[in-house]
């Protein structure tokens, strides 16, 4: 196997509305953000599926120094292999694969989040980040769009943690800030517990509405200049909003289960983007 051949089966094998955004990029566009999206699942799995943290930390510093290998003109993993050809045209850079790392390492080291501003934090590292890359990889042209990108990343990991939050329980992980759980007197052992009530509905939906909002400011942000390159990351948003509109009309039933989306709802929601432009 090929590292193009095994980064695109990486990819095609998550499953993540992320793919079907890369299907409607140009050939070269695709190979890179397709071996960098390859390259973010590598460092997640690492946190999400290695049950002995001590093994995870070691797997992410071995990660650590490959990047770091990779940069110096020495990739051997197959995922750095098929990035690094790549990476200096798409301004791909050393600092954005250590942020991503940094960020997965928080996982082993942190289970819960005083307040948003702390959540932010891991949220740039996880999704900020990656939001930057991406917009490279889509053709950004203006710098007003690094913000856009962002805005949009963080909105999505929003969205992910409101749809995680029954998995995450599993985990013993809360990413929902303590101060706002103390907000709606929602206890942390009645989401360990993955116990409704209407005071954690009531949070659910207060985690909603700060992740609308984010989305409706990462489309004000987005410069006209780059609005037809960005597609891709707007194909993303539609499906995301999609998805945090089914919890929604769901009541937020996310302790027991994941709400997801169709391939083909997903691959619909990216077309009328691309052939429509409607989010």
């Amino acid at each position: 196997m090929t590292p193009e051949q095994y980064v695109q089966e990486k990819a095609a094998s998550s499953g993540s509305s992320f793919y079907y955004a890369f299907l409607f990029l140009p050939k070269p566009r695709r190979a890179a953000i397709t071996a960098f999206y390859a390259f973010c699942r590598e460092v997640d799995d690492v946190v999400d599926e290695t049950h002995d943290a001590g093994v995870a930390r070691t797997k992410l510093h071995w990660w650590q120094g490959e990047v770091s290998s990779a940069y110096a003109g020495k990739p051997t993993h197959p995922v750095m292999q098929a990035l690094m050809p790549l990476a200096a045209d798409y301004q791909i850079e050393e600092r954005h694969l250590h942020a991503i790392i940094e960020g997965c390492q928080m996982d082993l080291e942190q289970t819960r989040y005083l307040d948003f501003p702390g959540l932010q934090r891991y949220c740039h590292l996880v999704a900020g980040v990656v939001g930057e890359v991406s917009a490279q990889i889509f053709g950004q042209t203006d710098p007003a769009t690094t913000e856009y990108a962002h805005t949009l990343g963080l909105a999505f990991q929003l969205t992910n943690i409101i749809r995680d939050v029954g998995e995450d329980a599993l985990l013993g992980r809360i990413y929902l800030p303590v101060n706002e759980l103390q907000q709606f007197d929602v206890k942390a052992h009645e989401i360990l517990k993955r116990t409704y009530s209407d005071r954690f509905t009531a949070l659910m939906r207060f985690q909603a509405q700060r992740a609308h909002g984010l989305y409706d400011k990462a489309f004000a942000m987005l410069p006209a200049a780059d609005r037809r390159a960005q597609k891709p990351g707007l194909m993303m948003a539609s499906i995301y909003r999609t998805l945090l509109r089914e919890i929604e009309a769901d009541n937020f039933q996310v302790l027991h289960q994941r709400v997801s989306l169709t391939p083909l709802r997903k691959l619909w929601l990216a077309w009328k983007v691309q052939a429509l432009n409607k989010l």
